[in-house]
């Protein structure tokens, strides 16, 4: 396997990172927005899939090495889809997003550590204290979430640093980046409408209407989105990767406000700032 760079993210994948971060907070805000979030998950995974299935068929076959971590993966993902799901029901973008996207940087360079052999810098080290608590601080306060959205939300964290670890291994062996992004989805998304059939005993009714229309839009975009992350993770260290993702905590915080009615406090504000400084620090 061959090991990550030592030294900084190159500014071009500092900024397809950032984008992808845009992606995921916009994708997360059409779910929560969505009047069956279950059934707007499994809408996304399976286009995400569709896109994968297409996709293999002009890619080469990864390495086998990579396919156990791309199986362990998937099954992470599917995890992680129904928790954040469970988080999002009573919990607000706001509320939710932080204290999931909050918990799993540290979790990764944890993992990073122990399974990838991984050292950060000091001034990593200190940008991930800074991602990681900016980010849980925003889950601190009056307007909190609710105990269970908190415990759905901190298992859906567990999730996101097992996968990123999970792939941030897998892609190195690979050999094809992209070719391990697109069978990794076709595993993950192609079982969600079993998964849906499994705890809803049947599917909705299947219309063109705006909520299918949302839905499908958010799996192009978490196609797209994590596509950028697992190649990001085969040319820079994991916890880099995976703690300037967490800027996206800040997208959803505005994309909450404006188009969510969520509150946006100063207490948020302060803490998106050293969700921006730990950013910048994990980034150089």
């Amino acid at each position: 396997m061959s090991a990550p760079p030592s030294f900084g993210m190159p500014p071009f994948v500092v900024a397809l990172v950032l984008g992808a971060a845009l992606m995921h907070a916009t994708w997360n805000a059409m779910l929560r927005s969505g009047l069956d979030r279950l059934w707007s998950m499994t809408l996304m995974c399976v286009v995400a899939a569709a896109f994968s299935a297409v996709a293999i068929f002009f890619l080469p076959l990864p390495a086998a090495a990579s396919w156990p971590y791309a199986i362990l993966s998937s099954a992470l993902q599917i995890g992680y889809c129904l928790f954040l799901v469970r988080a999002y029901e009573k919990g607000e973008l706001g509320q939710v997003y932080p204290v999931a996207r909050g918990s799993a940087p540290l979790l990764v360079a944890l993992g990073a550590a122990v399974f990838a052999g991984e050292r950060l810098a000091p001034q990593a080290m200190a940008g991930l204290a800074l991602v990681s608590g900016g980010i849980v601080a925003l889950s601190l306060g009056k307007d909190r979430p609710d105990l269970r959205s908190t415990v759905a939300a901190l298992i859906t964290g567990g999730f996101i640093a097992g996968y990123m670890v999970t792939d941030g291994v897998g892609v190195r062996l690979s050999g094809h980046a992209f070719s391990y992004v697109a069978w990794m989805t076709l595993a993950q998304g192609a079982p969600m409408p079993f998964v849906y059939l499994a705890i809803r005993r049947r599917f909705p009714p299947l219309r063109l209407d705006p909520e299918t229309l949302k839905a499908l839009g958010g799996g192009v975009l978490g196609f797209l989105g994590y596509g950028v992350v697992v190649w990001a993770l085969s040319r820079a260290p994991m916890a880099q990767v995976s703690g300037l993702r967490e800027t996206a905590i800040l997208f959803a915080a505005i994309i909450g406000a404006l188009f969510l009615k969520e509150r946006f406090t100063v207490r948020r504000g302060v803490c998106a700032v050293m969700i921006t400084a730990g950013a910048l620090l994990l980034a150089s």
